[in-house]
């Protein structure tokens, strides 16, 4: 879910943390916050511009489709690593 919702509302690095901070403080997980980080600069506007023409519009659907599922994916490895501890 945070993986959706950090493509389109980029935050770049330095507005991300004291964002996050505060979403950790709020109980957010650990796997979602890398989720969210994870997802939001992949998906910059400038740089999805820039694939969606070198990449053409069938490869840009697969990297937003693997970008999305990456994110997701270390989401859940973060949460079972943290319940493993």
């Amino acid at each position: 879910m945070v993986a959706i919702v950090g493509v389109p509302l980029y935050v770049c690095g330095r507005g991300g943390v004291p964002l996050l901070a505060n979403w950790l403080d709020a109980g957010m997980s650990m796997g979602s916050a890398a989720s969210f980080m994870l997802a939001g600069p992949a998906t910059k506007t400038t740089n999805l511009s820039a694939l969606k023409i070198v990449l053409g519009i069938r490869n840009f659907a697969f990297y937003l489709i693997f970008v999305i599922a990456f994110s997701t994916v270390q989401r859940t490895r973060s949460r079972l690593s943290i319940f493993a501890s």
